[in-house]
């Protein structure tokens, strides 16, 4: 252990505890959260963790409040984290929509489970997809990552910070029960060694400043740390540079929403990860995420030892869609099969995307467990004209 409290080394290691050793590598120096299957050990290695890194671990009346902590002790310096699941995520997006607005850099992970309502606390889902884009009002965009082992959830959550600060927007890590119970080895390397994003600071002395002005060409203002001499407003309401409020100016209104869009939409490239396998000859294209991805991939395997052209597409990041790797894959293959753990959520991005260029099937599934294997492999072979 680091003098910083961070680990290194190799770990027999649960997801969720996996999540928050990367966020305590990231330098998250504040979690608020309030326990909820399948999340909760996240919560429970943040309050035996915390106090080792120098850190603050507070457990707050419910999800609504948790997200609302994290946004002030983000706004006092610290990088901070929450983690729930479908019912405390539904409780956090107002004040998800305040962070965007805000423009706050933090980390909420989502350890989806089955739903509606309370729905299946100890069983597995992934119905929260479209929430995560559009669970707040208003016009917005938003950055979601979809691990699938728990190094990948390692990984990502350093990544969601660096994001986070990179472009100062609440960051969500939306994995599920699956990965989030999951036991694998996870490597964790020296802290120095770790890559960590730090948010722009003023460089204009405190009578100059405005919090949400950007430079000529930029999109992401400097972000001063509260009680250091600069003096800022920020408010929910919409607001002009100063961070004043504006309500009755739309003019005022479409600068900052475009701004509040184009940080993310504009930056795509530098933003969107994902992964292939066997793509360069694929005839058969399935495109899925998180633990159904790791479903998808011994049926994968058995199809190809059958003859079918197949590979796979994973989405690292979900949110921002991508949208154009997705219609040029639609344009070189003839189906596209989406395994997900809900009733068909991304498959209907993977159809707007395809545009008729490729048919689009999905292998939708109510969640509570993960696909049957022969299930997807059925899929495939049909979407291949096999059956």
């Amino acid at each position: 252990m680091s003098s910083l409290g961070a680990l290194q080394g190799e770990f027999f290691m649960l997801g969720d505890d996996a999540c928050a050793e990367g966020a305590l590598s990231a330098g998250c120096r504040f979690f608020a959260g309030y326990p909820i299957t399948p999340a909760t050990e996240i919560a429970q290695r943040m309050a035996y963790r915390m106090p080792q890194a120098n850190g603050v671990y507070v457990q707050m009346e419910d999800e609504l409040a948790s997200m609302n902590a994290i946004l002030g002790a983000s706004w006092a310096g610290a990088k901070a984290m929450t983690a729930t699941s479908g019912p405390g995520f539904s409780l956090m997006m107002e004040n998800l929509g305040l962070g965007i607005m805000m423009e706050t850099p933090c980390v909420v992970v989502n350890v989806q489970r089955g739903g509606p309502s309370t729905g299946l606390p100890t069983l597995v889902g992934q119905g929260d997809m479209m929430q995560a884009r559009w669970g707040s009002h208003g016009p917005y965009s938003i950055i979601a990552l979809a691990p699938t082992s728990p190094q990948d959830l390692f990984d990502l959550t350093i990544h969601a910070f660096n994001l986070a600060e990179e472009y100062r927007v609440p960051v969500l890590v939306m994995t599920d029960a699956e990965v989030g119970h999951m036991t694998e080895k996870v490597v964790i390397p020296p802290y120095d060694e770790i890559e960590r994003a730090e948010r722009k600071r003023p460089t204009v002395p405190p009578e100059a400043y405005q919090p949400y002005l950007c430079e000529p060409g930029e999109w992401v203002p400097a972000m001063a740390k509260a009680g250091t001499g600069y003096r800022f407003h920020t408010t929910g309401l919409t607001h002009d540079e100063r961070g004043y409020p504006s309500t009755a100016d739309e003019r005022v209104h479409a600068r900052l929403v475009q701004r509040l869009v184009d940080k993310i939409e504009q930056n795509r490239d530098r933003i969107v990860r994902t992964e292939s396998m066997y793509l360069d000859d694929a005839e058969v294209a399935v495109v899925s995420y998180g633990i159904a991805a790791r479903t998808a991939l011994w049926p994968i395997q058995m199809a190809r030892e059958q003859g079918i052209k197949v590979g796979l597409l994973r989405l690292v990041t979900v949110w921002p869609f991508p949208d154009q790797m997705i219609r040029e894959l639609a344009r070189h293959v003839r189906s596209i099969v989406v395994p997900e753990l809900n009733m068909g959520q991304i498959v209907l991005e993977v159809e707007r995307c395809a545009a008729g260029q490729a048919s689009v099937t999905c292998v939708p599934h109510a969640g509570g467990g993960i696909h049957k294997p022969l299930d997807v492999l059925q899929a495939i072979r049909r979407a291949a004209g096999w059956e």
